[in-house]
């Protein structure tokens, strides 16, 4: 799902366990977190991949932190995805899909708000890949109004 030189592909299974082990171990008060560029989207590709992330840290001040570093345009709102799961359309009915509605559109202030509860934590534990790093990957798309339904 993420950009062309996948993180997971650079690197064996056994050498990503070891090494989000290692992070664990020496910063226990963060999450190893890997964020990629979705392969078909128009932005760039950010400068680092890899991310050590407070525990407590919302999700919704990690996704300005990330829209910060690739300078979006207005008009522009910044979709996370983990899982490799995208969001669906319609009322949210799980937790991906809540999780996923309230990313998408992070300058939203109604959207930041709710966001501000999901810690980085919650999110690691609940989503962490086998290897032990929460891989989240980034698209854009043209906002369509100023709430989510």
């Amino acid at each position: 799902m993420g950009g062309n030189s996948s993180f997971r592909d650079e690197y064996t299974f056994e050498q990503r366990l070891g090494e989000s082990r290692d992070i664990v171990a020496k910063y226990p008060d963060r999450v190893p977190v890997i964020v990629e560029r979705y392969a078909k989207c128009d932005l760039p590709e950010l400068e680092k991949k890899k991310y050590l992330v407070p525990r407590d840290l919302s999700v919704g001040h990690f996704i300005h932190i990330l829209s910060s570093r690739l300078s979006l345009p207005p008009g522009k709102a910044l979709f996370v995805f983990v899982k490799n799961t995208l969001p669906q359309t319609g009322k949210p009915n799980g937790l991906f899909t809540i999780l996923f509605l309230l990313v998408v559109v992070c300058l939203n202030v109604l959207c930041f708000v709710i966001i501000a509860a999901n810690m980085m934590d919650s999110v690691y534990r609940s989503f962490k890949d086998e290897d032990g790093f929460l891989y989240m990957y980034y698209s854009t798309e043209k906002t369509f109004g100023s709430y989510i339904m």
